[in-house]
């Protein structure tokens, strides 16, 4: 169903929620009268804190007001009339409003739907109690709103209880001023007579006795009426403290959390909406009780009555002060983190925004926010209270931002999109750490009053972990920083500590998360890839996968000492392999191409069992960032006997000059993909198609082509030796029955002793080759027509 037609059939506090949403700023004709149209759109598909995605924004306004012209145009009849002209306005309205931010319109429609939605899905929650989670909602979800609505019932009886106070006591006082009353006559009627004296003194007595007996009892009663009230609130605060901790201590920081697995390529941490409209009920909420309280108080200093309940509402005022202090500080959060590996001199962007900003009325007065860089040791003196003296570990250009109210959403933020570190302190390092193990943070800090500055806040939130670096070689390490804190720091942490060592299958969920996000791919890495590269990590030979289970990786282990053999360490290996697909061979690993994760020994024995030309692709074991191609031929030395030849690794560098699919394609003895496809169904669609164009002007277009020079037995012998060779493109001024000779084939064999291909010196060739051929034809073969 259409979310506009279940919308249309919220009732009570979520249908006003609903209407509240429209306005001048979007009419709500305009929602129904476009509601498929609204809902088709890809509003999520804009990154708001983009501006390179303003061009789509505007061709989204632009196709709104399309939208809306076109339905203006037809209405039909008398009843459309009015209708036409209504839409017609609405089209000029929101052009005007929106073109010259675009950007606006989008957050705007987005708060809208996403708004209904969860409206929506709240209503169907409450209409089905026992049905369990309805549209994906979780069941904590219901148990938060649930608490709202105790709440909202409390601070209503609450309210009734102090009305009902208040008329009393307003009662009592006129009885307590007739009291003195009576008290002044009896004063007077000492100058009458005697007999008239004593005649109305009796009188005024008894009234007297019976008004004085009534006001200690109605005393009783208020004393006793405060005392409940008081209690009341008691009881009020606690589930609002208890509410508070829920969504600020349980769901805040879970929204937290993912935000930082989402940093390790996680999925996203979703939005702030339900949580900023929590927050927001909350702040109103604590404010509700906070002025009942301070009603309570007018009451009993207008009227005091010795008892507990001043001692009672002085704390009562400390607690809801305390709550609401908590709130603020809890809610001024990071929306959009700083980059984490964070290099100097670059322009980077951030995002802090105060989910109770609007409740609160925080921009009537907009505050401005400060970025700074602190290091590991002075955010631990931060968050112990200890003085800093305002220090900071580097200079931020660009680091002040005035917090924004967007009124179509009501959010309060402040968006830094320009700022740049110009320059980094770093502390004294420990033991064998490197400076891409060093660990700061960007500190963000306000300050602002609320309730006409009755209450003043300064608020302060650290950013994640940054790792500062000067120059690009140093990302691959600074990486693995982030990668390890991401995934194994705990909540409440002092900063910003990790474990040494963890379980081996923690570190595999953390390596998958990443593969997955930088691959952009489903297919994550299987059980014998891990396996595989727990073999690399502990030099272990084991294939079974339990062996490993309660097996601890360390960090050193993981990015300090290298494997053996080798001079990198196991995550410089792992990103390699990142890096590489995600270049060059995303399609192919999502196609199930790639094997990969597979040693020498393995590709092997997997292929000895298969026929001549069959072939697999598996990660270099002795290159960071290179794969190669190991087959199955005839050894040409030895008749009869077959042999698995391994290619050299080809790397970034070498896809950039030839794809993987063309140099499959250009190798004729590689037949099959393991275990038994036809290259062409898996490959022919990556390969660049044939030039057969013709080129003028005295040039030939060259072609680079891999070719392996040894003699293999397949049905497709290989063209000619040699490392490279060119195709020549027809031409009409060069005859094509002519053949070049570029350089002479060279003598030595290019597999060394374990059938490794040597392709470094092909392709220093093979880019002579080519430069030679960038020369007019008439410098290149004399005699020829340029």
């Amino acid at each position: 169903m259409a979310l506009w037609i279940q919308a249309q059939q919220l009732q009570g506090d979520a249908l006003h929620q609903m209407q509240s949403l429209y306005g001048q700023h979007f009419p709500i004709e305009v929602r129904h009268y476009l509601a498929q149209w609204l809902e088709a759109q890809p509003w999520d598909a804009i990154d708001l804190e983009n501006q390179q995605d303003e061009f789509k924004a505007k061709r989204l306004l632009d196709g709104l007001i399309q939208e809306l012209q076109r339905k203006a145009e037809h209405q039909m009849g008398e009843d459309g009339f009015l209708l036409k002209i209504k839409l017609g306005h609405y089209a000029t309205q929101l052009k005007s409003s929106y073109d010259p931010c675009p950007l606006e319109l989008v957050r705007c429609v987005k708060h809208i739907l996403y708004t209904e939605q969860r409206l929506v899905q709240e209503a169907s929650n409450a209409s089905s109690p026992g049905l369990g989670p309805v549209d994906g909602t979780p069941q904590r979800y219901q148990q938060i709103n649930q608490t709202f609505e105790e709440l909202r019932v409390m601070t209503q009886d609450t309210e009734n209880d102090l009305r009902k106070l208040q008329h009393s006591q307003e009662y009592f006082i006129i009885q307590y001023q007739e009291s003195l009353r009576i008290q002044a006559q009896l004063s007077s009627l000492a100058s009458i007579p005697p007999a008239e004296r004593v005649q109305r003194e009796s009188g005024l007595q008894s009234r007297k006795s019976t008004l004085e007996a009534w006001l200690t009892r109605e005393a009783n009663t208020l004393q006793k009426y405060r005392q409940e009230l008081a209690e009341k609130h008691q009881r009020t605060l606690a589930l609002l403290r208890k509410q508070q901790t829920v969504i600020v201590d349980d769901e805040l920081i879970q929204w937290k959390r993912r935000q930082q697995l989402a940093g390790n390529g996680g999925p996203s941490e979703g939005g702030l909406d339900i949580l900023q409209a929590w927050c927001e009920k909350l702040a109103d909420m604590i404010w509700q009780n906070r002025q009942l309280i301070r009603r309570v108080e007018h009451l009993t200093q207008q009227l005091p009555i010795p008892g507990p309940t001043e001692e009672l509402l002085t704390d009562l005022n400390a607690t809801v002060t305390d709550i609401i202090s908590a709130l603020v500080t809890s809610t001024f959060i990071i929306e959009k983190q700083p980059p984490q590996v964070l290099k100097t001199q670059t322009k980077f962007s951030a995002t802090v925004r105060l989910l109770v900003g609007g409740k609160l009325n925080v921009h009537m007065n907009p505050p401005q926010v400060k970025a700074t860089i602190i290091s590991e040791q002075q955010a631990k003196a931060l968050l112990k209270n200890e003085n800093t003296r305002n220090d900071s570990s580097g200079e931020i250009l660009n680091n002040n931002c005035v917090m924004e109210y967007h009124q179509t959403t009501g959010t309060l933020s402040a968006h830094f999109r320009t700022m740049s570190l110009k320059r980094i302190k770093r502390s004294d390092r420990r033991g064998a750490e490197s400076v891409t193990e060093e660990k700061f943070t960007v500190l963000f800090e306000s300050q602002f009053s609320v309730g006409g500055n009755e209450l003043v806040f300064h608020v302060k939130t650290l950013s994640l972990p940054v790792v500062v670096i000067v120059h690009g070689s140093q990302d691959n390490n600074a990486t693995a920083t982030v990668l390890w804190d991401n995934a194994f720091s705990e909540t409440g942490r002092v900063p910003f500590v990790v474990p040494d060592k963890v379980l081996w299958p923690q570190l595999c969920e953390a390596l998958n998360m990443k593969y997955k996000s930088e691959v952009q791919s489903d297919r994550g890495l299987s059980e014998d890839n891990l396996v595989f590269l727990a073999q690399k990590a502990f030099s272990s030979s084991s294939n079974n996968t339990e062996d490993y289970c309660n097996m601890t990786i360390t960090w050193s282990q993981f990015n300090r000492e290298s494997l053996p053999g080798r001079n990198f360490t196991f995550w410089q290996w792992f990103d390699g392999v990142i890096e590489l697909m995600k270049r060059h061979l995303k399609s192919h690993w999502n196609d199930g191409a790639i094997l990969g994760f597979l040693n020498k020994q393995q590709a092997q024995d997997m292929l000895m069992s298969k026929p001549n030309g069959t072939f697999l692709l598996r990660f270099s074991d002795s290159e960071i960032g290179g794969i190669t191609i190991a087959w199955v031929a005839e050894n040409p030395n030895k008749a009869g006997e077959r042999m698995v030849w391994n290619l050299m690794p080809f790397t970034t560098k070498d896809f950039s000059i030839r794809s993987l699919a063309d140099r499959i394609s250009d190798l004729n003895h590689l037949l099959f993909l393991y275990p038994n496809q036809p290259k062409e169904e898996v490959f022919s669609r990556y390969c660049t198609p044939p030039n057969s164009k013709a080129v003028g002007d005295g040039y030939v277009k060259p072609e680079i082509k891999q070719v392996v020079k040894v003699e293999f037995s397949s049905p497709n012998p290989e063209p000619s030796p040699g490392n490279s060779f060119m195709e020549h493109a027809a031409s009409p001024t060069v005859n094509q029955h002519n053949n070049f000779t570029i350089y002479p084939s060279m003598n030595d064999s290019m597999l060394d002793t374990e059938g490794e291909f040597d392709l470094d010196e092909t392709m220093d060739m093979a880019r002579q080759v080519e430069e030679f051929l960038r020369q007019p034809m008439e410098t290149q073969w004399s005699g020829q027509p340029s």
